[in-house]
C-alpha cells in the first residue's frame, strides 16, 4: 500500500488515442489500480508517439515538484513509430534498469512477447517515471509484478525510505 497523498501522473502514448479514434483503456487500468493502491490521479493527458511531445509531459510533470510518480503507456515496442524508451530515456536523471527487467521477466509467463518490450524506467526531479505496455491486459500483468515496489522506490528516492535487508 502507498502513503496517502502519493500523486500520480498517467501519460498514454498513442497515436489513434491522440485523434480520438481510440480509447484511453489502458490509462484506465493504471488509474484504477493505483488507485487501488492508494495514489492519487494528479495529471492525466495522451499524446501521439512523438519524442517532444512526450518529452515536454514528462520534463513538465516531473519538474512541478507536484508529481510522484509517472506512469507511461504504450509506445514501448519494435514499431516504427515506438518512441516512449527513448524519450523517456533522454529526460532520466537516472535511469533504474531493474524495473523494467522485472516486469519482463514478470509478465513473460503471461505473454511470450514481453521480451520484445523496450521499456525504461528511472528518475527525473525525484519523481520516478516508468514505461508501461500499451495494453490494459500487459498493464494489469505489468503493474502487478512493480505496482508494490513503486512506493518504496519514491522513497529512498526522496531520501526518506529505508533500504531492506531483501
Amino acid at each position: 500500500m502507498s502513503e496517502p497523498g502519493r500523486r500520480l501522473a498517467i501519460l498514454t502514448v498513442s497515436d489513434a488515442g491522440s485523434r480520438g479514434e481510440r480509447a484511453d483503456a489502458s490509462g484506465d487500468a493504471v488509474s484504477e489500480i493505483m488507485a487501488a493502491l492508494g495514489y492519487q490521479e494528479a495529471e492525466r493527458a495522451m499524446v501521439p508517439d512523438e519524442v517532444d511531445r512526450i518529452t515536454a509531459a514528462l520534463t513538465g510533470w516531473c519538474d512541478s515538484g507536484r508529481i510522484d510518480v509517472v506512469l507511461t503507456t504504450g509506445g514501448t515496442g519494435l514499431g516504427p513509430r515506438d518512441v516512449t524508451p527513448e524519450a523517456t530515456r533522454a529526460v532520466l536523471d537516472i535511469e533504474v534498469p531493474g524495473i523494467p527487467e522485472a516486469i519482463r521477466v514478470g509478465t513473460a509467463a503471461h505473454t511470450r512477447m514481453a521480451m520484445l518490450s523496450r521499456a525504461a524506467a528511472g528518475l527525473r526531479s525525484g519523481c520516478l517515471v516508468v514505461n508501461l505496455p500499451g495494453s490494459p491486459a500487459g498493464v494489469r500483468e505489468a503493474l502487478e509484478v512493480v505496482g508494490p515496489v513503486i512506493g518504496h522506490a519514491i522513497d529512498i528516492a526522496s531520501g526518506g525510505g529505508r533500504h531492506h535487508p531483501r
